[in-house]
């Protein structure tokens, strides 16, 4: 055996902090002031957001960049813009956050959940397939941890039933797939900058799109339903003020500065964990396709099969994380579990459909079984360290199984 567990009494792997966040400097503090000095603090007469629109939007290989205050906007104006029809479904992974179906519920649709790839983490084009009915109108596939989803074969299944295809970028700021960027992949995308994210302002989200006609709504939509051509007190359509500040702008162009470098810094840190890691019997990395050109590394996701490794996924957390590592379960169930479904508290919305729903009756194994037992999530920020910061986590993984005795009954 090696050296003892630190949970045990042993010296832990490391004593030091891996990389913090967020990370802000003079760049930050420079665009805020200048903002804050000039009076023009919102997104209608400042020009902070309007600049990073554009260049978030031509980073992530699009036309149009619309920035709203948060991702779940983002995802509900973008269903709201094409026009989609009350009670339609929208097909949806249980493996991702409650705002991937918040968000349909609040644009007054029926989320669909199909399941996910155990291996991939993301949506089943197979499960995608097998849940369309004659009321489907869109998909939202999400690039989980920051790997982009199997878009070539979702692109062609919406072509065939006519869909609309939402990618739910959240985790993929600055990924890529066939080195096209994420964001560009589908007919709409929606990114988020909340506190956690790859680039952040604290709270925020974009809208992208090569499509004018959607870049036209979802604009309109977003600034209380005004048109170009109209005058400052006209209305079109149902919508509200969903405009980003300018200080969030000004931190945001900041960070987009930092994006490029900070993503290749965590693919390559991922890339190398992962192949370290892997060799251990029972530890499964996000299996990574090779369309998969970069991953953002937003959560760098395992599985971990317990009777092979020689240790429940509890005790492995609780022992890395004894060891300096930091580490979550992630998600405790899939969201047809969630008290919202399972009790149909949808609020105004869906006062005809919830009647006949029963979400109790949704089955995705490959989701549960993730929730259940066997996912690990390390984020994104211990990747913007030194390879020697990802040999200490490879040497804590390693510990811990020379050690697995210890976790015995």
């Amino acid at each position: 055996m090696s050296q003892k567990l630190a949970l045990l009494g042993g010296t832990p792997v490391r004593t030091r902090p891996l990389t913090s966040w967020p990370i802000f400097g003079k760049a930050e503090e420079k665009r805020l002031l200048r903002t804050l000095h000039s009076g023009k603090w919102g997104r209608l007469n400042g020009t902070e957001v309007a600049e990073f629109e554009e260049r978030f939007a031509a980073m992530h290989g699009c036309k149009h960049g619309i920035a709203v205050v948060n991702g779940t906007v983002s995802l509900r104006i973008a269903l709201m813009a094409a026009g989609i029809p009350a009670n339609a479904e929208v097909i949806i992974p249980p493996y991702t956050f409650f705002s991937t179906a918040s968000a349909v519920i609040e644009a007054n649709m029926i989320p669909v959940f199909a399941d996910i790839d155990v291996n991939t983490f993301n949506l089943d084009p197979k499960a995608v397939e097998a849940a369309i009915t004659p009321r489907t109108r869109a998909i939202i596939p999400v690039h989980f941890a920051g790997q982009t989803a199997d878009m070539k074969t979702i692109m062609a299944i919406a072509k065939k039933h006519k869909l609309l295809v939402i990618e739910d970028a959240a985790h993929a700021h600055g990924a890529s797939y066939r080195n096209q960027p994420a964001g560009s992949l589908g007919h709409v995308a929606s990114f988020s900058f909340q506190s956690s994210k790859n680039m952040t302002s604290g709270e925020g989200g974009i809208i992208t799109t090569n499509d004018d006609k959607l870049a036209e709504s979802c604009r309109s939509i977003h600034n209380c339903g005004r048109i170009p051509t109209g005058v400052w007190y006209e209305h079109h359509v149902i919508s509200g003020n969903y405009r980003l500040g300018e200080f969030q702008g000004a931190v945001l162009n900041a960070q987009l500065d930092r994006l490029e470098q900070q993503a290749q810094t965590r693919d390559r840190n991922g890339r190398y964990l992962a192949a370290k890691i892997s060799r251990l019997p029972g530890i499964y990395p996000q299996k990574r396709s090779a369309d998969c050109t970069r991953h953002s590394c937003h959560l760098f996701m395992m599985r971990i099969d317990g009777s092979a490794f020689g240790a429940p996924r509890a005790a492995v957390i609780q022992a890395l994380q004894a060891e300096g590592i930091p580490c979550a379960a992630g998600y405790g169930f899939s969201l047809p579990q969630q008290p919202m479904f399972r009790n149909k508290a949808f609020g105004p919305y869906l006062p005809k459909a919830s009647a006949k729903l029963d979400y109790r009756k949704v089955r995705c194994p490959n989701s549960d079984l993730l929730c259940r037992e066997q996912c690990i999530w390390l984020e994104q920020s211990m990747f913007l360290g030194s390879r020697a910061d990802m040999d200490d986590i490879a040497r804590a993984f390693e510990k811990i199984y020379e050690n697995r005795g210890a976790f015995s009954p």
